[in-house]
């Protein structure tokens, strides 16, 4: 492998990033849902009102990205970054690239003064469990995750 670089992404890099986003989603399972084109990852993780940061890894090309975003503050008035989305191209797997880019997603959030970082793992992703706990995360057996789409929405809305 080619020296590795991990840096923020540009503008430029947003054909890559969102062929990578699509193959994430695909692998996960909501391609049919995916709605994320590159206006809209130009307008939401680029400018001043970016509401996440994007990091790129490249060696000749970009072989993987990290989606982070801050929670402004939590119980100990000390940020959250929530990793959103961490994706390596699969022939680059395996040499350090995702390594590399938690790495510089964990120095990203001492930068920010966080108290912790977080994210989920797909359940049946063994190798993103074997991944991430050999790095030191460790599965969250405290909390169990919720969510409601649009339609629950509406619903307790009142809409």
């Amino acid at each position: 492998m080619r020296l590795l670089s991990i840096r923020e992404a540009q503008p430029d890099d947003v054909p890559a990033v969102l062929e990578m986003m699509r193959a994430l989603a695909g692998f996960e399972g909501y391609l049919d849902a995916f709605a994320v084109d590159a206006d809209a990852l130009l307008s939401r993780a680029f400018g001043p009102a970016a509401q996440c940061q994007v990091l790129v890894a490249e060696t000749a090309a970009i072989c993987g990205y990290a989606v982070v975003q801050n929670l402004a503050f939590t119980f100990d008035l000390r940020p959250s970054i929530r990793l959103k989305e961490l994706y390596v191209v699969p022939e680059a797997r395996g040499g350090g690239v995702g390594q590399q880019l938690l790495r510089r997603v964990a120095q990203y959030a001492l930068a920010q003064g966080a108290g912790r970082l977080l994210w989920d793992v797909l359940a049946g992703n063994d190798a993103a469990e074997r991944f991430y706990s050999r790095l030191g995360g460790r599965r969250e057996s405290r909390w169990i995750a919720y969510r409601m789409d649009d339609r629950e929405l509406l619903r307790l809305a009142g809409g």
